[in-house]
């Protein structure tokens, strides 16, 4: 099975290293990009994010959820210091608006470890892009010398790092007898709802 360049052969044995198994974070990454570069000033920036703050809300709730009943796999991929959902909240908060209170997408419940996995595979995924989505943001002139965003860029120049070591965990998850199947499945489900998510400010104004 393959989904966006990953398949389930990509996470067993020595996965996760080929170009192939970088196409979907990478993938993502453009998507992000191309939403995000798609607007008209502030407004559009600020209607990207209010969209992805509001994702991350409801991804980071199921994984929340999980590492509630899974805390020593929660550790293993060092859960907590993923969460994302506030830093679009602090973005959007830098540039003098707020989250909406509009309700949440409806995502899947994170049923298990292999489907925490796949959720985060392309959450963390996103950071790849993000980094060059940051550095663009910060040249435009209309945000001003002074304002950084933070949300695409979380982990700065530990981006690489932080990857590699999601990637280790998820590698020795699948050796060890984890189902690489409901990791992609996991991942599938997650991309399609943030691309769906995110489609009514991607179109043009």
């Amino acid at each position: 099975m393959k989904v966006n360049g990953l398949r389930a052969d990509d996470l067993a044995g020595t996965g996760l290293v080929t170009k192939q198994r970088w196409a979907m974070p990478l993938a993502l990454g453009v998507a992000l990009a191309v939403v995000a570069f798609c607007w008209r000033g502030l407004v559009r920036l600020v209607a990207v994010l209010v969209r992805l703050h509001a994702f991350w809300t409801a991804a980071e709730a199921g994984l929340d959820a999980w590492a509630h009943r899974w805390p020593a796999d929660a550790e293993t991929v060092a859960w907590s210091r993923r969460r994302r959902a506030h830093l679009f909240a602090e973005d959007l908060r830098t540039l003098g608006a707020g989250p909406d209170p509009a309700p949440l997408p409806d995502l899947p419940a994170v049923e298990d470890t292999d489907h925490a996995l796949g959720r985060l595979y392309v959450l963390e995924g996103s950071t790849l892009g993000g980094t060059f989505i940051s550095r663009h943001l910060a040249t435009l002139p209309a945000l001003g010398p002074d304002v950084r965003l933070g949300a695409f860029s979380p982990y700065g120049a530990e981006t690489g790092a932080m990857w590699h070591a999601f990637r280790r965990v998820t590698r020795d998850r699948v050796a060890a007898g984890g189902d690489a199947g409901r990791v992609v499945g996991a991942a599938r489900a997650t991309f399609s709802a943030l691309a769906d998510w995110c489609a009514p400010v991607g179109a043009p104004a």
